[in-house]
């Protein structure tokens, strides 16, 4: 079970309409980073892909912080 983790799980209270559970569960989805988790591994990259994908993300950061220092 290596990298595995639990699915996110919302209990309806007693008293408690389905939008705030609905929120709740939401919240929770994005806390765990289970949305980022899924299209991080929705497809493969080859390894040279990934570093030119890394390296392109590093100049546009680079870029942005360069602008807006002036």
């Amino acid at each position: 079970m290596r990298g595995e983790r639990a699915l996110a799980e919302v209990t309806i209270n007693e008293n408690e309409s389905l939008e705030s559970a609905l929120r709740r569960f939401k919240r929770k989805v994005q806390q765990e980073d289970i949305i980022k988790d899924i299209k991080k591994h929705s497809f493969y990259l080859k390894p040279g892909e990934r570093k030119r994908l890394k390296q392109a993300l590093a100049r546009k950061r680079a870029r942005k912080k360069h602008k807006s220092r002036y």
